[in-house]
């Protein structure tokens, strides 16, 4: 009898260890994408995207999808803000990596990333283009992570 309940107890343990491992490995409910930046072709002048509200979040990375590339120097930045109404660039000290220039055929088709390590409650992403008439495509997605309580929501 004894015996048996070593083996339900090791049955049980498996079980917990599996699922924590599970558990582990999961990244949707630890994570939330916003859309800041929406996908569309960028021609001139300067395009701010949506702030996205960091509140519960103690982690953000902004992954910046670059589609087809015609023409124009495209320059994509972070701005954040303490309020969601006055933006300003984020300072370098709170980047990890820079502002993503495109500006020719190799840059088109790729994703790029930009951590941000700042403390603002709110960050968006704009871009500004220097030149070009039928510009290019491309969006902007905020990743939240480290979050206050899981599941996170994406909504």
């Amino acid at each position: 009898m004894r015996d048996c309940f070593k083996n339900v107890a090791l049955v049980a343990l498996m079980i917990v260890m599996v699922g924590s491992a599970y558990a582990l490995r999961d990244q949707k409910n630890r994570l939330s994408a916003k859309n800041s930046l929406n996908s569309a072709v960028y021609t001139t002048g300067t395009s701010n995207g949506t702030g996205v509200d960091l509140a519960g979040y103690d982690a953000a990375t902004v992954v910046i999808s670059a589609g087809a590339y015609t023409n124009g120097t495209h320059t994509i930045h972070l701005e954040d803000s303490a309020d969601n109404s006055s933006y300003t660039d984020v300072a370098a000290g709170y980047l990890i990596g820079s502002a993503v220039v495109l500006d020719g055929t190799p840059d088109q088709n790729k994703a790029y990333t930009i951590g941000y390590i700042g403390s603002k409650r709110y960050l968006r992403v704009a871009s500004v283009i220097g030149s070009g008439a039928t510009g290019a495509h491309y969006s902007a997605t905020v990743i939240r992570g480290l979050p206050a309580s899981m599941p996170t929501s994406n909504n």
